[in-house]
């Protein structure tokens, strides 16, 4: 093939393809102006849509409007209508108001011209009972005039005389009453008092044992008071350093005594020395140890004591550390009695007083266990133990009512309620009893003789006499100075005296007697 026809081929071709071209173009135009004729009428469609659509939402639009606008019509009226009603009731209120008003302005109205009538009598009454006591005044002077001129006295002079005899019939009025309310109130209240007191003592039996300041450890042997006092007395010394009491090595065959005024303290030395002589090490630091190891089984010890006091009274609730205060009192002495023993008796007497007086036995024995408390910590804080007392009771949460009636045992108090007072007589009755305590004898010497100095410096007494270990006085009085109603006074007179000078456990009964002797003879 030469090129020319190479040429007309390919030119040949290229014609063809350019008139295929050619015949694609014009065919995908007609389909292009179809396509563009489809999405016009598409989007005719869809805007008429959209418009129906949005007719349709205005019409629904209107129609909400008006449906709130005539609701929102509905309720005003609703509520106006509602006010109208209630401004309608407020005017026919008003309007009732007022008609009462004017009715109470008249009635006010006659009530003042009728008080005006009354003030116009009164001033005319007044006026007449003026004239009447200028009337009467005269006649009273005139009386007076003739009384004193008839009497011889002048009037403050017969003042007195009459005061002076009203006065005179008053105390013996007043004398003969006391003395008949007294014998009455004696008559029963001396069988009930007595009648409970002695079922309540009857139904106690506890015994005292003296105690002192101290304490005796016998020992095995007589070589043992060597190893006590050790090389140079150093055991002895760190035996008294550790313990705090006196260790006393003398001559007593086979024992040594322990001295101190805390018998805690002495408890504590009388264990340790007994161990220690049971160990056979008897050296400053095994004493120092051993020490230490009772000290704190005994303060376990106080513990239960203090426990087993109260459970052996059926009281469970005391807190812990009141408890181990209380058992510190079964070490704690007070003129040779065991105040722990002691508050257990007073518990019970309060407790059986109470029970037979028919008032709460519990108060009466939870005040009774718990009145001495302060004396378990009087010698290591300072105040006195009813101050000492209260604060541990007010710490640990006891009632008011146990609290008032542990300070009031002493009568530095005036007691406001009956438990109260019934620890405070079971106390007295555990105290005085004969042979609770212990009294030193001058002590008990000179309150015998200002019992009987304060009876004999009332007027009018002969003698006196204090019997019964100073639990009465007895006062003989002169029949010529003294009468009856006066014995009376006189023995109120001599007790509170007594009351204001003295200190004493229980009471002390007064008795004044008045003997009248007629004495004539014969011719």
């Amino acid at each position: 093939m030469n090129i020319n026809g190479y040429v007309i081929a390919v030119l040949i071709g290229v014609a063809g393809a350019v008139v295929l071209a050619a015949l694609w173009a014009a065919v995908y135009r007609k389909r292009g102006v179809a396509q563009i004729d489809e999405a016009r009428r598409n989007a005719d469609r869809i805007l008429d849509d959209a418009r129906k659509a949005a007719e349709s939402k205005s019409k629904e639009a209107d129609l909400e409007v008006k449906e709130k606008l005539l609701q929102m019509r509905s309720d005003f009226d609703r509520k106006s209508q509602q006010r109208n009603d209630e401004l309608k009731t407020s005017e026919k209120r008003l309007q009732q108001k007022e008609e009462n008003l004017d009715k109470k302005t008249q009635q006010l109205d006659a009530r003042m011209a009728e008080v005006e009538k009354r003030d116009r009598a009164i001033d005319g009454r007044e006026k007449t009972l003026e004239q009447r006591e200028g009337e009467l005044g005269e006649l009273i002077e005139a009386q007076r005039h003739k009384l004193e001129q008839v009497a011889g006295l002048t009037t403050d002079e017969a003042k007195r005389e009459l005061i002076r005899g009203i006065e005179n019939e008053a105390k013996l009025d007043a004398a003969q009453i006391i003395k008949r309310i007294e014998t009455e109130a004696n008559e029963h209240g001396n069988l009930k008092a007595r009648k409970i007191l002695g079922m309540a003592i009857q139904r106690m039996a506890s015994d005292y044992v003296a105690e002192n300041t101290v304490s005796v450890v016998d020992l095995p042997s007589e070589d043992m008071k060597g190893r006590i006092i050790g090389r140079e007395g150093r055991n002895i010394r760190a035996l008294e350093l550790a313990t705090g009491v006196d260790l006393i090595v003398d001559d007593t065959p086979e024992a040594v005594i322990l001295s101190g005024f805390d018998p805690i303290r002495r408890e504590i030395a009388r264990i340790s020395l007994e161990r220690l002589m049971q160990d056979g090490r008897i050296h400053p630091a095994r004493i120092e140890e051993l020490v230490e190891k009772v000290r704190q089984e005994l303060d376990q010890k106080l513990f239960e004591e203090g426990e087993a006091a109260a459970f052996s009274l059926g009281i469970t609730d005391i807190h812990p550390e009141v408890l181990r205060l209380l058992g510190r009192l079964r070490y704690r002495t007070s003129y040779g009695q065991n105040v722990l023993m002691h508050s257990l008796e007073v518990a019970q007497l309060a407790a059986l007083m109470a029970v037979e007086l028919g008032v709460n036995d519990t108060i009466a024995k939870r005040g009774g266990l718990l009145h001495d408390i302060g004396k378990s910590i009087d010698r290591e804080m300072e105040g006195t133990h009813l101050e000492l007392g209260r604060q541990v009771l007010e710490k640990y949460g006891e009632k008011r009512e146990i609290i008032h009636a542990m300070e009031c045992h002493h009568g530095d108090y005036d007691p406001t309620t009956v438990e109260a007072v019934l620890v405070n007589a079971a106390d007295a009755l555990s105290a005085a009893r004969p042979g609770a305590r212990r009294e030193i004898l001058e002590n008990y010497v000179h309150r015998l003789e200002r019992l009987e100095g304060i009876a004999n410096s009332m007027e009018g007494v002969s003698k006196s006499f204090a019997i019964q270990a100073g639990r009465e006085l007895r006062i003989i009085v002169n029949a010529e100075k003294i009468s009856d109603e006066q014995s009376i006074w006189l023995s109120k007179d001599v007790a509170r005296k007594i009351e204001a000078e003295l200190q004493y456990p229980g009471q002390i009964k007064v008795t004044v007697i008045r003997e009248m002797r007629a004495v004539d003879y014969a011719k």
